[in-house]
């Protein structure tokens, strides 16, 4: 055996090339500019080697073969075992991941959308205690934090919406224009547009926006938050997470979202009564004086009872994706995407239950 440290080399005594050198990371690189030499004599080849760890092992097998017959003299019990283990685990073949079948894989993503939905109520439970808490302690509120999230998630987000929502109104009329006036009936796109836009497109289309606008934002905020452990900096100080960082964002959205909603119902209205007027040849005073005779009050407030339900889901699903991120960066952005598609699902199947209920109750 050789020092430690000892550096590769080759040497000729008695008529055997004597091999000195340890078998480690450090001296790979010698090893292997080694090789055509050892390849040429390596019959006669015999070794007095030093240590020898895992990376000098394979080196080991790489210039010499997987052939225990082939390896030179002068191994050590313990360096054999360790090059047969480096190549036991060499030739370990990885299994393939085993496929479910049909049935197999349904029950595995009800086990699975069952598992969110308990998250999600666990969730909002936690929020709707931290709202009573907060109730019964107002001093505890956050005015700061609301205003900012009325700015940030209510002011900056009109241009999108009225936008948006005016080209809408604007591509409902052009379509629906284009069949009455086929049957004469230009006048009806009042109603069309009213209900339509009113009702349904109103609030979801709002809601999508803020989902994939201000949701996204909560998850990404609070998983980062988690992450760096900021959340469990405010735990250790004393301080409910919930009151810091999802109440003022609940409250926030819960006034802004009816608001910006009935933005969009102005914008898409206008928007309509725009095409009406170029198309259908409806001047807009008999636009808006239609409006006013034929479409109920109703209507609107059956789209304005919508808003805060969103509002509770867009900030429930974020704020809870954003809580459940751990792990690194990527995580994040694993969150963030989750937030969005969920929050815009349940948005969309929230809408569809609360229309089968006003179209049965008559509304």
């Amino acid at each position: 055996m050789q020092d430690e440290g000892q550096t590769p080399s080759l040497t000729l005594a008695d008529g055997h090339y004597m091999l000195y050198g340890d078998w480690t990371t450090a001296y790979l690189k010698e090893w292997l500019s080694l090789q055509p030499s050892l390849a040429v004599h390596q019959p006669k080849l015999k070794l007095l080697t030093g240590a020898m760890d895992t990376n000098g092992a394979m080196a080991f097998l790489r210039i010499f073969g997987d052939q225990p017959s082939h390896w030179p003299k002068g191994l050590t019990s313990t360096q054999e075992q360790l090059l047969r283990l480096v190549l036991q685990e060499r030739e370990t073949v990885i299994p393939d991941p085993k496929r479910l079948s049909w049935l197999a894989d349904i029950g595995l993503r009800t086990s699975q959308l069952s598992g969110h939905a308990k998250q999600l109520l666990d969730f909002i439970g936690q929020l709707f205690t931290a709202l009573f808490t907060l109730a019964c302690n107002p001093r505890r509120f956050k005015l700061k934090l609301l205003l900012d999230v009325i700015q940030r998630d209510g002011l900056h987000a009109v241009p999108i919406v009225a936008l948006l929502s005016f080209l809408l109104g604007a591509v409902i009329a052009w379509q629906g224009g284009l069949q009455l006036k086929t049957y004469g009936a230009n006048i009806f796109i009042v109603e069309l547009v009213a209900l339509t836009h009113l009702r349904e497109l109103g609030p979801l289309i709002t809601a999508i926006l803020v989902a994939g606008r201000s949701g996204s934002a909560y998850a990404a905020q609070l998983a980062t938050m988690n992450i760096n452990q900021e959340v469990l900096a405010l735990r250790s100080l004393g301080q409910n997470p919930f009151d810091w960082l999802i109440l003022p964002k609940l409250i926030g959205l819960i006034i802004t979202l009816p608001l910006l909603t009935l933005l969009a119902d102005i914008s898409g209205l206008l928007g309509g009564s725009l095409v009406a007027h170029l198309q259908l040849e409806i001047n807009p005073t008999l636009f808006w004086q239609r409006l006013g005779l034929e479409v109920s009050i109703t209507h609107f407030f059956i789209g304005m009872i919508k808003a805060p339900i969103f509002a509770i889901i867009i900030v429930s699903v974020g704020c809870m994706q954003g809580m459940l991120a751990s792990g690194g960066a990527d995580a994040v952005g694993v969150r963030t995407t989750r937030s969005v598609v969920q929050a815009i699902f349940l948005v969309i199947i929230v809408d569809a239950i609360f229309s089968v209920i006003f179209s049965n109750t008559g509304w």
